[in-house]
Parts: structure tokens; C-alpha cells; sequence
């Protein structure tokens, strides 16, 4: 390679963007698998100009290019020590839907699930449906050949591929078609690339011999999953070689190619009518994962759409992530191993036939013991709990983990007991233990041992289990790959796998379409050692840190961020709906997930020399747009709350270098609207009045179009103590008020009909001794400040809340903070006492729903007046609880019709919006779902909001009034 290319050149000629700084090489120097190598850049091309002049400059400077969509692969496709080519952000079109031809034409960089949106009113769907379906692209589905749950019925991405447009290694382009033989021979003329390309395939392939020699040593064919090397099997059994196969296409060959071939830029794919109206889910439950294979096998004969296995160790994960926790609706106990099995038709009496018919041979052969039937939307959290798994697996705590190494074995689905079996005794041998879950319906298990990549022994298990099982998988003829690719991770043992003549033409094929080896070098053929690069270096120690934050059940902070596997979820947009992440729904940049501030900080804890190395430009750089929203804690799998890496990451710049000024008047919001309070219609006039508004906002550092909170005319404690009602009896017994600063000072007309509330719905009402919530103090990484507060309010309630005398709360965001932070900041002492609280600390929504499913709360309290509702739930309370119980409340009044807005975070989030460098995040991101779903409510709908940052927030943008549940609950009062 070029020892100094011109970057800075190369910048200045694309349409797109070019990078390479650390920050964003170190972002892509990672993917979903076990490997690390650190590019010379990344570029965001915005056309196939940008491409083209990509190419040239690799040529000139002997550098390569790295295709990458949503960087979700794991045998270590995407990374590289070239230049890391990402589609995603600009190259993400549908070009054309021909609804006749059921034929679409996309960018590489279009997500799949939002192809399906876009063809969903043309009653047709693109089939292959991948665990990552909600942010896979088109272009890595090609790349990988990738199939999902119903591959069984819809076949691989390779189906389904029409045709493409690429640009070749040259710069020339090229569309790939099929081809009748005269067409085929005519793309056999001349000395273009192309013409060379086709003239040695057609040379390869018009041999017998080399055709026996194929089909002698690669996969069976009746293994749907067939990922090994190059597919020399499928383009063999087209025309011409085979009379009655397929027209020859090239695409056959590109598809699983894994951007070694060409770029491509333009895909056509086959679409398929919308599957059948009706589906159920048949959830065996069986003893053993043996036990559930062969019940497998007798799935298959009623032909379902998919039979997916979920062994006990990912049942046992779930148990701990708090949105999964939700999807275990269907589980009864703890089976070894759970077999869905997805049977559809055209109407309900037919599904119900075909599943009493599985259920009655099951039951017959000895195969399960429970089979509970999912139908209607509850089958999409049986399939998320299962397309979890991939991050949930990261979720065992400390160095040991389960990793892809063996992951995408597939054989024949007869075959399959016979291999788990084989397999399992082969891990007995090295005293180890896997996971098993995946497409049994297809022969192929996502089997992963457990290892420590960082120690020695570990890693050479790696190697040695990959050889073994290689041989294994050999023996039954299977694949070594079904659908993750071979990568560089099984690259080195395609020889084995296909025989060395086969791999010796896989070779001849890379050369001939990239002599100059400019198009993802490493990968499927030459790999280097599939135990070299790895993203953890043998014997390497995880440096411990002094936090103010617990995270012992992480192992430490450093092990906390280490969680993070790159499986992507963060990168889903707000047409797949949930909070996580809203500053890439905005932005669409990787240095804006999750993924990306989790990896960040692992990189520079890891690798940093620095005394304090949380003093990093980088980690500022991507921590800069969290919005602490709490998403992540409950939408990534493998539980990476990024807030609270946040929180402490700030606290320890901070130890070193000081409060920033905005910070501390944030942290001191309390104190300051206390002051405030004394005066109030001062305070109101300089907050409201253009002139000092905007000098007060330029001391703050906030938005000029930001307004300003305002004060109450009272508190809601001084209103307590002069209305108190304590002679009255109270037949539902008494409940502690938690009156949050916010509340408190800002929006005391809420807090005081929240009183009046539970008091006409006969509760006696205290509002104990307690301190601030601490919210403002961890939001802006003032961690010891909340700590104290946190301290002292453990303190002050443990003695008084119980189950039968709880604790309330008005804004989520402070009541919350006892589910969450509190425990993990008290002192060791007051830990357990603060756990119990937070069992017993309720948002006024969830109390009420609570209460009314104990026949405490009657609708007949209630007004019978008919009205429509539009809630937005705040982020916390969709992470830490649920908006379900908001939504129960507000139906209480029997005619009120409660909608959810879809939307994620309000692009608020406490102080986030109003932090001028936020604010165009801030209203980007409330522009997604929720601004627009305010506007276009009628006027005479209720907007619902429990979050005062929210109401804030919708105010300022729509001018819309919110109101929360607890105000419109008081006003419908009978």
C-alpha cells in the first residue's frame, strides 16, 4: 500500500463524505464477529460516481475497499485494513417497484424491513427474513446470501436476486441478467473485463469434470443453506451445463460473494405475494434439545413456515433483560430447549386443523410435554425473543462468552440430531459448553461455545474446535457455512470444506474479477489465520476503575461497554419503531448508536495510557448525542445502558478537569427554581420576556428558540401543607407522594391534582421527608451530588414504604431513578433497602391500574363522556415500565379511546434540547413520529404526556398543550 495517500484529495473529489480520523476508523474497525482491524478510512459514498472514483484511487494508492451496510456480520466480512465503504447512509433507495412483474430495484443500502413497507401496498413482501431484518440491508443480504426462519419455504437471497448493477474492479459497469445460451455466448466477445469474466466461467463450468468434481465435494443439495466459498454448485446446475437448469446469471455467483467480486449498486429482486392471512405458533416444549430436534423432524411433515429452536440458555437470558422479560409470555417453567413451529393457511379452522394434527403426533411419538399456541401479534414477541438471542448471549457476565466460531453449521434436517449429538460429545471432550438455537427446519444450529478470547488456552479452543467441527460437518456433508458467510473466519478451511481443485477455481475466479485484489482482500479465499486480528489480545487483563456507579454485576465499567457484540439493533429507524437510538434515527450515523459509544469507550479503557483515559476527544466526540433516553437499557439485547456509562464517564472527566458551567447550573436546577420561587412573577416576566429570556438563555448556553420552564404560582409543598386534608377518612389507605423538583416548582398545578385525585379515589395522601430525585445531577454526570441525594433519600423512605403503603411519582423520569440508579449509588449498606424500594415506588399510572385490578378504582368514578387520546410515553417509563398501564388508566373513563403514538424519544430529554449545539438533533428527532402525529391530531383530541420534558417539548414545537394522565384522569372525575 501507499505509504501517504492523499486523503485530504480524495475527500474534496466525492459527493459523499470521507473519514479518517481515529474516532470513526476505530468505529469500523469492528463488526458482529470476533475480529479487529483498524482501516485507513471510511468513505460514504453518495453515488456510483463516488464508487468509480473510490476504485481509482485504490488502484493508484494499493489499497482496497471494504462494502458495508449495517455491519451486522460475524465471520468478519467488514472488516479490514483498507478503506471501509459504508452504503448505508446515502446509497438507501427503492428505485422501482413493478408490482406486475412482482420485481423490485433498490440501493444496496436499503434496510430490509422498510423494503417490505414500501411494497406492502402492492400486496408483496421480499421473503428472506434474517434475525436482523429490522436494520439488515439489501446489500450485505446479497453479500452473505442470507436466508432467516422461513428459508425452509422462501429459500436464500440468492432465490430471490434478479439482477444487478456493478461496478468491476476496473471501473468498468456491468448488469447481470440472466442470459439465454446465445446471449451467453455473446457476452463472451471482446476484451472488456466482463467479456473475460464470462469467458472463464463458461470455461470452468463447460467441463465435465470440473462439474463432478463440484458436485462430488460440496454441500448436499438438499441442505437449503449452502454458504461454502463461492457457489461453483448453483451456476454449474444452470444452462447451458445443464440442459434443464436455470438461464445462466451471474448473480447465482455474486450473491454470497461477500464484496469480494464487484461493487454493486443496483439489485433487482423477485418479490413474493403477501404470505397467508392467518398463522400460529406451536411452542413445544420439550426435555431436551435432542428432544426437540426430533420433534422437528416430525414438524416438517405438515410443512410449516418456519421451525426455529430456542435452547434453555437463551430462556435462561431472558430472564434478565427487561424487554424480553415481557416475551416470555408463552414459557411455562424451564424446558430444556423450545421448538416454535410457525404453521399458516388461509383461515383459522384450517390452521387450527393442521396444529391439533402436529400437536396429536408429538404427543404420539413421545416429542414435548406443553404446546401452547401463540396467534395474532403475540407471535411477533415469540420471534423477538428469539432473534434477541444473538445479543442476549452477551449478556453472561464476566470474560467468558459465547462466540461465533461454529456458528452457521447446516446439514441435512435429518441429519441434525444425529450431528448436535456428535457435537456435544466433541465439546464434552474440552469440558466445554454451547448454546444452541436457530432454523431447525433448514438442518441449520447457531451453535456457540463458550470461551475467553482473551486467554491463551481460549483462543486455542478457538482454532481447534473450528478445525474439529469443520471435520465434522465434512463427514455429514453438510455446510460449514449456511448463511453468515465465510469471511475470514472460515476462509482457511474451504480447501477441506470443497476440496483443494474446488478451491483452487474459487482462487482463479477472485483473480480474474479483481486481479489487483482491490475488493475486500482476505475474505473467502487467502484469508489469513482465522485466530489473528481478534477484537481481544491473548492475554490481555481488563483494567479495573474506581466508579462512582456500581458495576460489579458487570465486572466493572470496562466489561459493561465490553457487552456491546456489534449486532446492531441501535441501528434501526423510527419506521421500526422503539426508543433506541434516537440520535441515529436522526442522523443515520454510526458514530450516533449505541454500538458505537460502547465501543468507543471499550477501545479507549482498553488501549488508552493516559493516568485518566476517560479524558478521550473520541469518547466525547460520541457520547456528545446520548440523550440518556434509557432505550438502550432495555432495547439492546445485551443490556448496554449507555446513559449510565454516560453518567460515569462524565464524573470522571470531571474529577480531573472540573464542572463545566452549563452543567452545574443544570445540576443546580432545584436550587436555582427554589430562589426562584419566592418571587415567582419576576422569575415568570425575566423567563418569558424576549429581551432577558435571551440574555438569560446566552449565560445558559441554550437555544435562542428554547423557551424558558415556568414557575408555578405555588409549590405543590406549600399547597400541601395549607390543604392537607387529615380529618377525612380514606377507605383505600394511605400512599407517600414523591414530590419531584419538577413537579415541585414547575408544574404545580399537575402535582396538586394529582392529590386531589388519589384523595377523591379515597387515598390519603403524605408527602414524606425526602430530597431531591437526583434526576438533573445524572443526566449531567454530577454522580457524588447524586449519590448524596440518593443516600440521603434511601434514608429518609425505607422506613415508611411498603407494598400496602408505596411510594408515588408524578414525573418518570424521578420516581424511576429508584428502579434504576439508586441501588447502584447508595453505599453497600443501604443497597438491599434500596432495592425494596424501588419494588414499591410506582408511577401514579401504574399505581392507579394497579389499584383497579384490585377493585380499589372503579370506571364508574369516572365521567362517561366520550373523548380520544394520543399518548406519548416518556423513554424512561418505556425502558424502566411500561406505557400499557398509562394506557389501562386512561381507559378507566369507560368511553375514552386511548391511541399510542409510535413514537420513540421526544428529542427532548431533560436538558438535551435546550443546549443550543442539540437543539437541530433535538427537533429532527421529534420530527420523526411525534411532532407530525401531534399536528395532525384534531383539536378536540387530548394529547397525553407523563413527561414534563416531553409537554415541553411538544408545546414549543406544535404549540399543542399536553397534559399528563394524572390531570386528565382529574378532570374526568364524575
Amino acid at each position: 500500500m501507499s505509504s501517504s495517500p492523499d486523503w485530504k484529495q480524495l475527500a474534496s473529489e466525492l459527493d459523499g463524505e470521507l473519514y479518517f480520523d481515529d474516532l470513526m476508523r476505530t468505529l469500523y474497525a469492528t463488526d458482529a464477529s470476533v475480529y479487529r482491524e483498524m482501516p485507513q478510512a471510511v468513505a460514504l459514498p453518495k453515488n456510483e460516481a463516488d464508487i468509480c472514483k473510490l476504485i481509482q484511487f485504490a488502484h493508484k494508492n494499493r489499497t482496497s475497499l471494504i462494502p458495508r451496510t449495517a455491519g451486522t456480520s460475524l465471520a468478519g466480512q467488514v472488516v479490514g485494513p483498507g478503506i471501509v465503504v459504508d452504503v448505508s447512509r446515502h446509497l438507501n433507495r427503492v428505485l422501482e417497484i413493478d408490482p406486475e412483474q412482482r420485481q423490485v430495484r433498490v440501493q444496496p443500502g436499503v434496510v430490509r424491513n422498510e423494503l417490505n413497507l414500501a411494497l406492502a401496498p402492492h400486496k408483496l413482501f421480499f421473503a428472506p427474513e434474517t434475525s436482523t431484518q429490522n436494520r439488515a440491508m439489501i446489500g450485505g443480504m446479497v453479500g452473505n446470501n442470507s436466508c432467516g426462519a422461513n428459508s425452509v419455504i422462501y429459500g436464500s437471497t440468492r432465490d430471490h436476486l434478479i439482477s444487478a448493477r456493478a461496478v468491476l474492479s476496473d471501473g468498468s459497469i456491468a448488469q447481470f441478467d440472466s442470459l439465454t445460451p446465445a446471449q451467453l455466448e455473446k457476452k463472451c466477445v471482446g476484451d472488456t473485463l466482463e467479456a473475460v469474466i464470462y469467458r472463464q466461467l463458461v470455461d470452468l463450468l463447460g467441463k465435465q469434470e470440473n462439474r463432478d468434481e463440484i458436485a462430488r465435494e460440496f454441500p448436499k443439495p438438499s441442505i437449503h443453506r449452502r454458504n461454502t466459498g463461492y457457489a461453483l454448485d448453483s451456476l454449474a446446475s444452470c444452462a447451458p451445463f445443464n440442459q434443464a437448469g436455470s438461464p445462466f446469471n451471474l448473480c447465482r455467483l455474486l450473491a454470497g460473494s461477500e464484496g469480494t467480486l464487484a461493487f454493486l449498486v443496483e439489485i433487482t429482486l423477485a418479490c413474493q405475494p403477501l404470505p397467508p392471512p392467518v398463522a400460529a405458533l406451536v411452542c413445544v416444549h420439550c426435555a431436551s434439545i435432542d428432544e426437540a430436534l426430533r420433534a422437528n423432524l416430525t414438524a416438517l411433515k405438515f410443512k410449516p413456515r418456519s421451525s426455529e429452536l430456542i435452547d434453555d440458555r437463551i430462556l435462561e437470558c431472558t430472564k434478565l433483560n427487561l424487554e424480553q422479560r415481557q416475551n416470555r409470555f408463552f414459557v411455562q417453567g424451564d424446558p430444556g430447549a423450545i421448538l416454535a413451529v410457525e404453521l399458516a393457511g388461509s383461515n383459522k379452522e384450517e390452521v387450527t386443523e393442521t396444529v391439533a394434527q402436529l400437536e396429536a403426533e408429538l404427543r404420539t411419538a413421545g416429542l414435548g410435554y406443553h404446546y401452547p399456541v401463540v396467534w395474532g401479534a403475540d407471535q411477533s414477541r415469540v420471534w423477538n425473543l428469539r432473534k434477541a438471542a444473538l445479543g442476549l448471549l452477551s449478556n453472561i457476565p464476566g470474560d467468558r462468552k459465547p462466540v461465533a466460531v461454529i456458528e452457521d453449521t447446516a446439514v441435512d434436517p435429518a441429519d441434525l440430531p444425529g450431528f448436535v449429538r456428535d457435537f456435544d460429545n466433541l465439546l464434552e471432550q474440552h469440558q466445554l459448553s454451547a448454546v444452541h438455537y436457530g432454523h431447525a427446519a433448514s438442518g441449520e444450529l447457531h451453535l456457540r461455545p463458550i470461551l475467553n478470547l482473551k486467554n491463551p488456552n481460549d483462543r486455542h479452543l478457538f482454532r481447534l474446535l473450528a478445525t474439529e467441527v469443520a471435520h465434522l460437518v465434512k463427514r455429514y456433508h453438510g455446510s460449514l457455512s449456511g448463511e453468515h458467510g465465510d469471511g475470514r473466519l472460515r476462509g482457511e478451511f474451504l480447501p477441506f470444506m470443497v476440496g483443494k481443485k474446488n478451491y483452487s477455481v474459487c482462487r482463479s475466479i477472485k483473480q480474474c474479477w479483481d486481479p489487483e485484489n482491490i475488493f475486500n482482500p482476505g475474505k473467502i479465499t487467502d484469508t489469513p489465520p482465522m485466530d489473528t486480528a481478534l477484537r481481544y489480545e491473548a492475554g490481555q487483563t481488563s483494567r479495573e476503575f474506581r466508579t462512582v456507579l456500581n458495576f460489579s454485576a458487570a465486572g466493572g465499567i470496562l466489561r459493561a461497554a465490553e457487552q456491546c457484540n456489534g449486532s446492531g439493533d441501535c441501528r434501526k429507524t423510527h419506521l421500526m419503531g422503539g426508543t433506541m437510538c434516537p440520535s441515529f434515527m436522526a442522523t443515520r450515523d454510526e458514530q450516533a448508536t449505541t454500538r458505537a459509544r460502547a465501543n468507543i469507550l471499550r477501545e479507549v479503557l482498553t488501549r488508552s495510557s493516559k493516568a485518566n483515559p476517560f479524558e478521550s476527544d473520541e469518547v466525547a466526540a460520541a457520547m456528545d448525542l446520548c440523550l440518556s433516553c434509557k432505550g438502550c437499557k432495555s432495547e439492546c439485547p445485551s443490556n448496554v445502558d449507555v446513559a449510565r456509562l454516560k453518567a460515569e464517564w462524565l464524573q470522571q472527566v470531571y474529577d480531573t478537569q472540573g464542572v463545566p458551567l452549563r452543567s452545574r447550573l443544570i445540576a443546580s436546577f432545584s436550587t436555582a427554581m427554589k430562589a426562584a420561587s419566592a418571587t415567582p412573577a419576576v422569575y415568570n416576566f425575566l423567563a418569558g420576556n424576549p429581551v432577558t429570556a435571551k440574555l438569560l438563555k446566552q449565560l445558559a448556553g441554550f437555544a435562542p428558540d428554547r423557551s424558558l420552564p415556568a414557575l408555578g404560582k405555588t409549590t405543590v409543598r406549600h399547597w400541601y401543607h395549607q390543604n392537607a386534608k387529615q380529618g377525612r377518612s380514606f377507605p383505600n389507605g394511605r400512599v407517600y407522594l414523591f414530590c419531584d423538583e419538577f413537579t415541585n416548582f414547575n408544574d404545580a398545578e399537575l402535582g396538586i391534582k394529582t392529590v386531589q385525585l388519589l384523595n377523591r379515589l379515597g387515598y390519603e395522601v403524605v408527602i414524606p421527608e425526602h430530597v431531591d430525585s437526583g434526576r438533573a445531577q445524572i443526566s449531567k454526570g454530577l454522580l457524588r451530588d447524586a449519590q448524596r441525594l440518593a443516600t440521603r433519600n434511601v434514608e429518609l423512605l425505607k422506613d415508611i414504604i411498603t407494598a400496602e403503603t408505596p411510594l408515588i411519582g408524578i414525573e418518570p423520569s424521578a420516581i424511576l431513578g429508584f428502579r434504576d440508579e439508586i441501588p447502584d449509588l447508595v453505599p453497600d449498606h443501604l443497597i438491599r433497602s434500596a432495592e425494596d424500594l424501588g419494588k414499591n415506588a410506582f408511577l401514579i399510572d401504574e399505581f392507579i391500574t394497579r389499584e383497579a385490578d384490585r377493585a380499589k378504582i372503579r370506571g364508574a368514578a369516572f365521567t362517561q363522556e366520550s373523548r380520544r387520546i394520543k399518548l406519548h410515553g416518556h423513554c424512561h417509563q418505556k425502558a424502566l415500565s411500561s406505557v400499557a398501564d398509562t394506557v389501562k388508566s386512561l381507559k378507566l373513563p369507560g368511553n375514552y379511546q386511548v391511541e399510542v403514538i409510535p413514537s420513540g424519544c421526544c428529542g427532548m430529554a431533560g436538558s438535551f434540547g435546550y443546549e443550543k449545539e442539540h437543539w437541530t438533533v433535538s427537533q429532527q428527532i421529534g420530527e420523526l413520529v411525534l411532532f407530525p402525529a401531534v399536528r395532525s391530531a384534531p383539536s378536540d383530541t387530548i394529547l397525553a404526556a407523563p413527561g414534563t420534558s416531553c409537554r415541553h417539548q411538544i408545546k414549543d414545537a406544535t404549540g399543542r398543550i399536553a397534559l399528563h394522565p394524572a390531570e386528565i384522569l382529574f378532570d374526568a372525575l364524575a
